[in-house]
């Protein structure tokens, strides 16, 4: 074996009136936010469980459950900050992030440079070695509604 490791993360979260809408540590103008126990940042979610995937450490909602009264509105940056720290004192380094967020408005491309510098300095690495890209639901299912956003990531780790 290398010493290389990959993990897969997914989040969904329902678009709601009366929340900031944060991916990635950015809030982004839009009159509806995500909701959920924490600040909902969706992305943030999927990298931590990319993150965890590729350490074999289990799941977000294991180390941090909505059920804790302790993680009500938190920071979820803060949490991929906890996260990373986890995966380092397990003895390994993050290579590279490579995310998708899939919503329907508000276009991401005005943020994206703003959201991979974000992830990039929570996740400890370069921001080259942070992609975020958006997609669309094309009109189908809870996305393509404007009734939720979904994102995935893939994160690599090399043992140190």
């Amino acid at each position: 074996m290398s010493g290389l490791a990959a993990g897969i993360g997914w989040d969904s979260h329902r678009l709601v009136d009366g929340r900031p809408l944060i991916l990635g540590g950015v809030t982004i103008p839009f009159e509806r936010g995500l909701d959920g126990h924490s600040d909902a940042d969706v992305l943030a979610h999927a990298v931590i469980d990319a993150l965890l995937g590729a350490a074999g450490m289990g799941d977000i909602g294991e180390h941090f459950p909505d059920t804790d009264a302790r993680w009500a509105g938190a920071d979820s940056l803060a949490l991929l900050r906890a996260v990373v720290a986890m995966v380092g004192d397990a003895g390994h380094a993050v290579g590279n992030a490579d995310t998708t967020v899939v919503m329907e408005r508000p276009k991401l491309g005005p943020y994206r440079v703003e959201i991979r510098a974000s992830l990039a300095a929570a996740l400890g690495v370069a921001v080259e070695r942070v992609n975020v890209k958006a997609s669309t639901g094309e009109g189908m299912g809870f996305v393509g509604r404007g009734e939720g956003v979904a994102a995935l990531a893939v994160v690599t780790l090399a043992r140190k």
